[in-house]
């Protein structure tokens, strides 16, 4: 999303993709703004992973969250136009979480983020993808979605951040997980 310079929204509401404003603080605004934060948080990610491969794969689920923005910013009756996440997209994150879960060894334990900047980062955005998928929930439960993909995709995105720690982590030289119990 872009600033918007004409100060429309100072008014506490702000416009969506069909007919219509809506209060800043409405579900569906509150959800694009999460997708926003996640979008953000893996783009810090982005900036201080180690391989390349992984900037690569964290920059197109960025382009997908801009996208799924789109959808979820749209009126009911507009909702199909913009619709990107279905289900090869959710697959696509699927077969990248199979490729980077032969890297790393998985622990049954919870497990403390921090063993380097971008295990941190990728540790923060997976948080915020999780409210996201928390908020898209939310819409989707009162039927003001119908795109389930897009809770799959969420949940998904969650799956790979926390794979990607640790795959950063062994690139770094460091474990790949801290465990939280001593």
């Amino acid at each position: 999303m872009t600033p918007n310079n004409s100060h429309t929204g100072d008014d506490g509401f702000t416009g969506i993709l069909g007919e219509g404003r809506l209060p800043k603080h409405h579900p569906r605004l509150e959800a694009v703004g999460t997708v926003d934060e996640a979008s953000a948080a893996l783009g810090m990610a982005r900036a201080t992973v180690k391989m390349r491969q992984i900037a690569d794969v964290i920059l197109t689920i960025q382009r997908d969250l801009y996208k799924m923005m789109a959808e979820i910013a749209a009126t009911p009756e507009n909702a199909e136009r913009f619709r990107a996440i279905n289900e090869d997209r959710v697959s696509w994150l699927e077969r990248q979480i199979e490729i980077f879960t032969t890297l790393v060894e998985l622990p049954q334990e919870f497990t403390i983020p921090g063993n380097t900047p971008a295990s941190a980062a990728l540790d923060l955005a997976r948080t915020i993808v999780r409210r996201a998928e928390r908020r898209i929930t939310k819409l989707l439960h009162r039927n003001e979605l119908a795109n389930a993909n897009l809770l799959s995709y969420l949940n998904r995105v969650s799956t790979l951040c926390y794979i990607l720690e640790g795959v950063e982590n062994a690139a770094a030289g460091q474990d790949q997980y801290t465990l939280a119990k001593e």
